[in-house]
């Protein structure tokens, strides 16, 4: 698709594209252009001279996602271009930037603010080699330490001795990369390059390193926290971290499935829950909170009501949550500011279909994205969910996932759809109807992919036709019939799959053992 570009950055990409003349040329260009000449090159995927324009940077911040993102001059947003060569020699650059000899310009490079990229499933880059969370979070770390090697063995100038770079980042650590990233933090304080942790993942560590990592990351200045999958963070570890750790700028947390287990609660839980809520409450800029998969029957109240900022963004699926609990959400101070609501995975049309719609017109002024996957919502609920999103006029993004639905109800959901101005991404079920006859919800794994292929093509077509003559093709409507896309599982799924299999063999172990015991 065509963007808008100014004659200045028409002239910019003309100027970047004879790489050679373009970086024997950068001590003639005025300081203000080096910002056109970056996104230009980014564009272009011209990795010489954008490693060039970064070793030479004259100014005194670098936002990438300033610099990839839409303005005046190109409209067209690049930051979620992940594009493998680009950031390597971009990365490569800010090294060179510290050690390179005098330049015309005086190093005033004060700040580097990487968290601006967004990795997404399609990649436009000519390229088609991504460099995602954890890779970049493992070269930053490498060049951080090569970089201390590098200025040992050479004379050092005491101007490149003093400098001091902050680098801003959204770090992702697992088993694999951990030792290289933990030295780097330690050498910190050694290295010009100062690695400044916005955003921590946490996926397929142990408990004692991921303690052992948060403490070196300046949880002061942390933003967001996701432990997630193989890290086996129970309520009993919640609260040693919260009370061992301060977090005064969290404004995102997302915790492993099953943290939370009401359904073994004992006296002693109690007061964890109630410690764990009251630590949670001090948290003056927590309005995002991902607890999915955890089993919190009526408890939500004693989690969320000690928070005294809105929650914007929640995520309490498959959390077995009864009436009490939809009952305090609905009316709670959050549902007034949930931008982002998932509660997926419980029966909403039986257990609680009046608090639910209440629910939603509470958030419909704000909502933007609505997840209700695996929820047992069926035909005859069709005309009481439209009621209830007809108010939800800032909808961007709706799942359904897993959800009965025949392919007739799903035209008249989405002719609905087509009226709401701001949605962008639709993500429908397959027909029931498209399913054999005695399929039961929710489907498991094994009968998932189960379903006639062509009949459910020859449907997706005729939404996608909806949509079309409502001339809404902005709206993009697909089945990822394995669930979202997520970037990090996908950047590091062979690591996690290595993890499942030796977890799994280790259970055969045990259960043979046992065996073995008995006989």
């Amino acid at each position: 698709r065509a963007t808008m570009k100014s004659l200045r950055f028409i002239c910019a990409e003309a100027f970047v594209l004879n790489a050679e003349l373009a970086r024997s040329s950068l001590s003639s260009v005025a300081h203000n252009l080096f910002p056109l000449l970056f996104k230009a090159s980014y564009l272009l995927e011209q990795g010489e001279v954008i490693h060039d324009l970064v070793e030479n940077w004259p100014l005194v911040d670098f936002n990438m996602g300033k610099l990839l993102g839409s303005s005046v001059d190109c409209q067209e947003d690049l930051s979620h271009r992940t594009c493998s060569v680009c950031l390597e020699n971009c990365l490569l650059g800010l090294r060179d930037y510290v050690l390179n000899h005098p330049s015309p310009w005086v190093k005033s490079l004060r700040v580097v603010d990487l968290t601006g990229m967004k990795d997404v499933e399609v990649q436009l880059c000519k390229c088609k080699k991504t460099m995602g969370r954890w890779a970049r979070t493992q070269l930053l770390s490498q060049l951080c330490l090569e970089l201390l090697v590098d200025l040992q063995g050479t004379q050092c100038n005491p101007g490149t001795c003093e400098l001091s770079i902050d680098v801003l980042i959204d770090l992702f650590v697992t088993e694999r990369s951990y030792e290289l990233v933990v030295q780097a933090l330690l050498k910190k304080c050694y290295c010009p390059l100062k690695i400044c942790c916005v955003a921590f993942r946490a996926d397929n560590l142990a408990l004692q390193k991921f303690f052992y990592i948060i403490k070196l990351l300046e949880p002061s200045v942390l933003r967001r926290l996701e432990v997630v999958h193989n890290v086996r963070l129970e309520m009993e570890h919640l609260e040693i971290l919260f009370n061992s750790v301060h977090f005064p700028l969290l404004m995102s947390l997302t915790l492993p499935a099953r943290t939370f287990n009401v359904r073994r609660f004992t006296a002693t839980d109690e007061l964890l829950l109630a410690s764990i809520g009251e630590k949670m409450g001090e948290m003056m800029w927590l309005t995002e909170l991902n607890v999915s998969f955890s089993v919190l029957t009526g408890r939500l109240q004693n989690l969320l009501s000690p928070l005294k900022t809105p929650l914007k963004m929640l995520d309490v699926s498959n959390c077995s949550l009864n009436h009490a609990d939809m009952a305090y959400l609905a009316n709670s101070f959050h549902a007034n500011h949930l931008e982002a609501l998932d509660l997926s995975g419980h029966n909403i049309p039986e257990l609680y279909p009046s608090v639910f719609f209440k629910l939603l017109s509470h958030c419909s002024s704000v909502l933007v994205s609505l997840t209700l996957e695996d929820c047992n919502i069926q035909d005859t609920h069709i005309n009481m969910l439209i009621l209830g999103l007809s108010h939800c006029q800032k909808l961007q993004e709706l799942k359904f996932l897993g959800n009965p639905l025949s392919s007739h109800a799903l035209k008249q959901l989405f002719t609905f759809l087509c009226e709401l101005p701001m949605l962008k991404n639709v993500e429908f079920p397959v027909p029931r109807d498209c399913y054999p006859v005695g399929v039961t919800y929710p489907t498991d794994d094994a009968s998932l992919c189960r379903f006639d292929h062509q009949k459910y093509e020859s449907v997706a077509k005729e939404l996608n036709l909806i949509l079309f003559q409502a001339n809404r093709e902005d709206v993009k409507a697909s089945t990822p019939f394995f669930g979202s896309y997520d970037a990090a599982v996908q950047e590091t799924n062979n690591e996690l799959g290595a993890c499942l299999i030796k977890s799994f063999k280790e259970t055969l172990e045990k259960f043979t053992t046992s065996l073995h015991k008995m006989t």
